[in-house]
């Protein structure tokens, strides 16, 4: 049976949110209005927390500045953004907890309801090549679209985005001993669905769910941010 070991990322494995520091990041580097920007996206932020975003029409404002700058200004200020804000995010205890699981011979897998575009070079700064993020719709031009490709990663969609990994390589549930990972109650479908469920830095309606059900807590660090 594989062990498979997957990952929220944000509060999780990093401990901040890094579709909601993406966007503070845009607006320091001037492709934003900043009150404008910083209200809108402190609204999704809380509505992401009260588990009542709507997933694509957040993408559709966050992927906005991205869309209008165009593939070469956003790939200078991705890495930009991985260097200024990201790496000095990422923790030791972070990346040991990955690589435990890396020597123990499991697959690991990162899966985040923030899109790909933001969350593929974090991923890879762990060494971990396969993400299941929020896939992004391309129009004509190969250029994204604002519009989500595929059943987003988030709530519900995050154990039929799994389900699908495991399909593509021809494996069902019943195939894999799972652990996962997170910090937050939007997850609870995947969490519910895993053999091991870790509840990770979590947050304080988490912890009181996981300490009734009897699931392993682990304050990995003190969340920054």
């Amino acid at each position: 049976m594989l062990k498979l070991t997957l990952f929220d990322l944000d509060h999780t494995l990093i401990p901040i949110d890094s579709d909601h520091a993406w966007g503070e990041f845009t607006t320091r580097i001037g492709w934003t209005d900043a009150d404008e920007f910083k209200r809108r996206n402190d609204a999704f932020y809380a509505q992401y927390q009260a588990g009542t975003l709507d997933i694509h029409e957040y993408i559709r404002f966050t992927t906005e500045p991205v869309r209008q700058r165009g593939p070469g200004a956003a790939a200078e200020a991705q890495a930009r953004f991985m260097r200024e804000v990201v790496g000095p995010a990422i923790t030791p205890q972070a990346r040991a907890l990955v690589e435990q699981h890396r020597q123990a011979g499991a697959q690991i897998v990162i899966v985040t309801a923030t899109n790909e575009f933001v969350t593929r070079p974090i991923a890879h700064s762990f060494g971990v090549d396969e993400l299941i993020a929020v896939e992004l719709a391309r129009g004509p031009g190969g250029w994204y679209t604002g519009e989500i490709a595929g059943t987003p990663s988030f709530r519900e969609g995050k154990v039929a985005r799994v389900g699908e990994w495991l399909g593509r390589r021809g494996l069902g549930w019943a195939d894999v001993e799972v652990s996962f990972y997170s910090d937050s109650p939007n997850d609870l479908p995947l969490l519910e669905k895993a053999h091991h469920p870790v509840a990770t830095n979590p947050s304080d309606e988490l912890r009181a769910i996981a300490q009734q059900r009897g699931w392993r807590i682990l304050d990995l660090f003190k969340e920054t941010s």
